[in-house]
């Protein structure tokens, strides 16, 4: 009791760690983008747990090296993000899908695929899902995505998708982009956040809707497990405070993927301490875009 008194007291919730959420593991590094091009494949995919997978785009494909991520249910897939450049995501997921079908002795799964929000370089795989049998690809819109996760309300309704035995919430956070999602998966506790929080340059576009998205974040996860809270950039190196230049390829100290609830409470407090301004954190720098 009195660790979990201590937990409360610090990330606002107790609840929330007297839930049990399904385990996985991330990666100690990730390859980035070298220092060999030519040893190194255009995709890094990682097995969290048996439904869960990451998968990262190289820096030797394109600078960026975003996050996608693969969640399976019982009926239906939802894959968030397809990557930057020339990518060939719809073929990565695929095979992927395919072997997790062929172990699970299944013939086929709904894909969805959705997104974090729709910059280029997380939406630029979408045209080798167009057409793919039994998928649907929701476009990075507010229209689209209001109407598909059911959110009557923008950006205050909260929608969810229902993937068969794993329900998926929906959060709409604006000031970023104005279609920007966040995802948290019931079952591992895995919050997503895009290019809203992650190890780095955290791009503000709309201080006033962005700041009132994190207050939202922060009121969503007060009741909840959090395991992790993933982003779709890595851009902090190891060293506290200190970030890599825009265009880096090659991370080898970079910081790790995973942040928690006090990054996210930390980010908020920033926000309102410092509006409109710039402001270095250990792991996060709030960058007025």
């Amino acid at each position: 009791m009195r660790a979990c008194f201590s937990v409360a007291f610090l990330l606002g919730s107790c609840v929330a760690h007297a839930q049990s959420v399904e385990p996985g593991i991330l990666p100690v590094r990730w390859a980035t983008g070298g220092p060999n091009c030519l040893e190194l494949p255009a995709w890094e995919i990682h097995e969290y747990n048996p439904t869960v997978y990451i998968l990262r785009e190289s820096g030797c494909t394109h600078y960026e090296k975003p996050f996608l991520y693969l969640f399976l249910g019982k009926t239906r897939a939802l894959l968030v993000d397809t990557g930057a450049g020339k990518s060939d995501a719809a073929v990565v997921v695929g095979t992927l899908i395919d072997k997790f079908l062929a172990r699970e002795k299944r013939d086929s799964i709904e894909l969805i695929v959705s997104h974090s929000h729709a910059h280029g370089d997380h939406v630029a795989g979408d045209a080798g899902f167009e057409g793919r049998p039994n998928t649907i690809v929701v476009k990075a819109t507010v229209d689209a995505e209001s109407k598909f996760y059911g959110m009557k309300t923008w950006p205050q309704d909260q929608g969810s998708i229902d993937l068969g035995d794993r329900v998926i919430d929906v959060l709409a956070i604006p000031g970023h982009d104005a279609a920007h999602l966040a995802y948290y998966d019931r079952r591992t506790g895995i919050f997503l956040t895009g290019d809203h929080l992650y190890p780095g340059r955290l791009y503000v576009r709309d201080f006033p809707v962005y700041t009132e998205s994190t207050r939202r974040m922060v009121k969503f996860t007060a009741d909840k497990p959090i395991s992790h809270i993933l982003g779709c950039h890595i851009e902090q190196t190891s060293t506290p405070g200190v970030d890599y230049p825009v265009g880096t390829k090659y991370q080898p100290e970079e910081h790790g993927l995973s942040l928690g609830r006090a990054n996210l409470l930390e980010l908020l407090d920033a926000l309102e301490r410092n509006p409109g301004k710039k402001t270095v954190l250990r792991d996060i720098t709030v960058a007025p875009k």
